[in-house]
């Protein structure tokens, strides 16, 4: 049991927001325990009979478990496994401690949000793109869907937990009257412009990574952490990433990873440092 409490941050921030959620509180879920969060916990603790402080600790979490879905329960058999880690190493060729390094940095913690669904982020700039690749004018549909399709990213318009897929299914529900062609193709997009999973690999990324659509891609997201943790690998794989990861080439694998920006948020570091804890 984690002790939380105002201005806390971090994934059992965001399990503490995804169980409030549970209970229709109705947060964005961001990880952060912000004044919204301190209120809803508060509303919480005295409903349920307890000292209504604001503070996270044994007697709330139980409240909040014990009441939870039972799907939360069931979510056990699908959490990522020291075997799973072993296995992926072994098929990359390179140490297990590379492997638990690369998930505590690289992964978010999670790839299941506590009803049992697939994490998921929906990004509203990649949806524009994909739009245009399949030669569907995204201006035509920006009126009165402006949280789903923008030209640039913004994380203004995040929900976080499984309020992403009100915004996923918002961009799916643009094409319900379109024609089948243009609305099949603008279903694709949709799916194919969030990120999925523990590793949160980007839907669009479901032919390079030998799908033949990406329903199949979902479906093995859907499995388990496991399964997510093989698709990471397969991208791995896919991307020619493996050498840095054998080699220990943090920066490397970082910049083609996580992208120029990975300076700024010490990525390297964090490889490294994680590295040797499991080493």
């Amino acid at each position: 049991m984690i002790l939380l409490k105002l201005n806390a941050k971090g994934d059992a921030v965001t399990m503490l927001q995804e169980l409030l959620n549970e209970f229709n509180y109705e947060l964005v879920v961001n990880g952060i325990f912000n004044a919204a969060t301190d209120k809803a916990v508060r509303d919480f603790q005295a409903r349920n009979g307890l000292v209504s402080d604001g503070v996270v600790y044994t007697k709330t979490w139980t409240r909040l478990l014990n009441n939870a879905p039972a799907d939360l329960a069931q979510m056990e058999a699908r959490f990522l496994k020291e075997q799973d880690i072993i296995a992926t190493a072994k098929r990359l060729d390179i140490e297990v401690a590379v492997v638990k390094a690369v998930n505590e940095v690289e992964s978010r913690g999670r790839g299941f949000n506590v009803d049992g669904s697939v994490k998921i982020l929906f990004e509203g700039h990649v949806f524009w793109d994909q739009l245009k690749k399949r030669n569907i004018d995204p201006n035509k549909y920006v009126k009165g869907n402006e949280s789903v399709l923008y030209p640039k990213w913004t994380r203004k318009y995040y929900l976080g937990g499984k309020a992403e897929y009100n915004r996923l299914n918002q961009a799916i529900n643009i094409f319900s009257n379109a024609p089948s062609a243009v609305a099949a193709a603008g279903v694709e997009a949709a799916y194919a412009s969030a990120s999925w999973g523990l590793f949160q690999i980007m839907g669009y990324h479901f032919k390079s990574l030998g799908y033949q659509d990406i329903v199949s891609f979902v479906s093995d997201m859907k499995e388990s952490e496991g399964s997510q943790l093989d698709i990471f690998a397969r991208y791995i794989e896919v991307n020619n990433l493996q050498k840095f990861l054998k080699n220990k080439q943090w920066a490397s694998f970082a910049l083609r990873y996580n992208g120029p920006g990975y300076k700024e948020n010490k990525y390297d570091e964090k490889l490294a440092k994680a590295y040797e804890k499991y080493r």
